[in-house]
């Protein structure tokens, strides 16, 4: 539903696509549990061990396919909004804020977002991601930053400071990239796989390294680059 164009392969077999049917049954038949939480699953697709914590705090559109063992938290202010026909890989997480002490924001991640496995997507100060982005492996994002100015005092009692991020759409986020806190990244961009982004990208980037920094814009001539991880 996420690709108009979408063909079987013709190497798809019967048998294949008998297994494949079986599982997404019963990933359909584990998201009508959300009926006993007074939610509507919505095609809600599970595969086995998810957990959610302040499930009343989390929205999903149509048809959304969450991970084995994965884990969502809406422990903040706004909680969790996910959109219709987006895929959260296994084990990862997706948290709000940990803390009673000081709630977090939000998470709001767009309409056909692919997120791969063992991504870590925390909300402390706000996080949007746009429609139509594509994410690959062990992603994550750090909305928050820890404040260390005071010397003689625990950094971990000095406080934090929170701006937000925003991912726009149609991006396109390789393999263990991190996103740190108040970068916002325009639409259109590619983040190569391993990047460190502290700062900023306007649209149609295509951005790599650590720091990362901006190689070229995606419309220049002769892009040529192995930036990313498959994609999701």
């Amino acid at each position: 539903m996420r690709n108009p164009h979408f063909r079987l392969d013709p190497s798809v077999s019967l048998v294949l696509l008998l297994e494949w049917s079986k599982t997404n049954f019963w990933n359909l038949f584990r998201g009508t549990s959300v009926i006993l939480r007074l939610r509507k699953p919505k095609k809600l697709m599970l595969e086995r061990r998810v957990s959610f914590f302040n499930l009343s705090r989390i929205k999903w559109g149509a048809y959304v396919r969450i991970g084995r063992d994965a884990f969502l938290s809406a422990m903040g202010r706004e909680g969790i909004k996910i959109g219709d026909h987006v895929s959260i890989g296994a084990f990862s997480r997706i948290i709000v804020s940990t803390s009673l002490n000081d709630l977090g924001s939000h998470i709001h991640i767009g309409n056909n977002v692919g997120i791969g496995e063992y991504s870590y997507l925390g909300g402390a100060g706000g996080l949007e991601i746009g429609d139509d982005t594509i994410i690959g492996q062990y992603f994550s994002c750090h909305p928050e930053n820890h404040l260390f100015s005071e010397n003689g005092r625990l950094i971990r009692l000095q406080g934090v400071n929170r701006q937000g991020i925003k991912i726009g759409s149609n991006c396109w986020i390789g393999s263990k990239v991190t996103i740190l806190d108040g970068v916002e990244i325009g639409s259109g961009s590619v983040i190569a796989a391993g990047a460190v982004v502290n700062k900023s990208f306007p649209s149609n980037s295509i951005i790599a390294g650590i720091p990362a920094r901006k190689i070229k814009n995606r419309y220049e001539d002769n892009i040529s680059y192995h930036l990313c991880s498959e994609s999701v």
